[in-house]
């Protein structure tokens, strides 16, 4: 597992605007701020920006304009090797990349019940995990629901008020305590929706499919650090990894 620290600055630069746009910060369409201004919020040369705009170019997840700057496209790349991060995403079933707005329905915490949850403890802490249930919603049509689960030694201030979970929890984990999600292991798989989905999805239907992803998702340690299950629609969307 590489780190910041085996990689060029260009390139360190590069993965933190990939990961603010593939996050929300700048959208499709939107203009980034200027060289300089990059410059100065990464705290780098401008000629290190300049290198990692012209690669991120050339990737296709901006376009240089002349009158608008630097653009995001919106075309990007979902599963990248070389940003060493990973994402799932949804796709309408045209290939549009959508982004949804998550909506939290609880939080509390649990005993650690199994070998997998086991894993996301330190030595020598307590068992006990924050377990996240919240839909996610695109057009303000829900479309996957999830779980989350963490351990509670290794965030102590994570809020139980389901008005102050942070939309962003990879970004949260991030600012407020210095882990950064580099990989994430997937399993994906199709099952009937059961009685939650059809509730929480608006499924009609029986004999619905849902589309089911177990993560596991580790930080630039290689340690275990989020593990979830995603329940989303099958029928009108579509699960897309890309590696470059």
């Amino acid at each position: 597992m590489f780190d910041d620290k085996a990689l060029p600055l260009y390139e360190v630069v590069k993965r933190k605007i990939s990961e603010a746009i593939l996050e929300g910060f700048w959208t499709a369409g939107e203009s980034l701020p200027g060289e300089v201004a990059l410059a100065e919020q990464y705290n780098v040369a401008v000629g290190t920006i300049r290198r990692a705009l012209a690669d991120l170019t050339a990737e296709g997840m901006i376009a240089r304009r002349r009158r608008t700057g630097t653009v995001v496209t919106g075309r990007m790349p979902q599963h990248s090797v070389r940003l060493f991060y990973q994402y799932f995403r949804l796709h309408r079933a045209d290939g549009k990349l959508v982004r949804s707005t998550p909506r939290m329905i609880g939080i509390e915490k649990v005993p650690a019940k199994d070998a997998h949850q086991f894993e996301l403890l330190e030595p020598g802490s307590n068992r006990m995990l924050y377990k996240i249930h919240r839909v996610r919603c695109v057009d303000e049509i829900p479309v996957m629901h999830e779980w989350i689960w963490l351990a509670c030694s290794r965030f102590p201030r994570l809020s139980l008020d389901v008005e102050q979970f942070p939309e962003l929890l990879y970004v949260h984990l991030l600012e407020e305590y210095g882990v950064r999600i580099s990989a994430v292991r997937e399993e994906v798989h199709a099952e009937c929706a059961d009685a939650d989905d059809r509730k929480l999805l608006d499924i009609d239907g029986e004999q619905a499919a849902v589309l089911c992803v177990d993560a596991q998702a580790f930080d630039q340690a290689n340690d275990l650090t989020i593990i979830s299950k995603h329940r989303a629609l099958s029928n009108g969307f579509k699960y897309v990894s890309e590696i470059r």
